[in-house]
């Protein structure tokens, strides 16, 4: 793989920076690992969006069907979908105004951050958040 994610300390700046995180494929189902992930970022005082078409709540938040739908500002993509999922992923949130395109660990896709970077965004992948934030903030 060529991509290269920030330095901690960068990684450590824009957690420190960010409020708003929309997670695409957060399930419901507080066993998941996308749900107990945000779980945490959500206790540590970020704002969570679910972005899900197959629920209708996470954590309390009414979830919408993709990132279009997201209202306002977007710190943080945050991706919990398989890596043949990052470029329709990094297309979609390339018509956003995310700041960060960011995928858990083993989701790694250069492709998808080609255009995620294209479209100037930050990327990061191959990393998890909750991890990254305990460690650099």
């Amino acid at each position: 793989m060529s991509f290269q994610n920030p330095s901690r300390e960068e990684i450590g700046k824009i957690l420190t920076k960010a409020k708003r995180i929309a997670v695409v494929g957060l399930s419901d189902d507080p066993y998941r690992t996308s749900n107990s992930v945000s779980q945490a970022m959500q206790d540590a005082g970020y704002e969570i969006i679910p972005v899900n078409p197959m629920i209708d709540e996470a954590l309390g938040v009414k979830a919408v069907s993709s990132l279009s739908e997201v209202e306002g500002p977007i710190d943080i993509v945050n991706v919990f979908r398989r890596s043949e999922f990052v470029v329709d992923l990094a297309k979609e949130a390339a018509k956003t105004n995310a700041k960060v395109f960011w995928t858990q660990l083993n989701v790694v896709s250069d492709e998808g951050a080609t255009i995620a970077e294209d479209a100037g965004m930050t990327v990061i992948m191959d990393r998890c958040i909750k991890v990254e934030h305990s460690i650099t903030t």
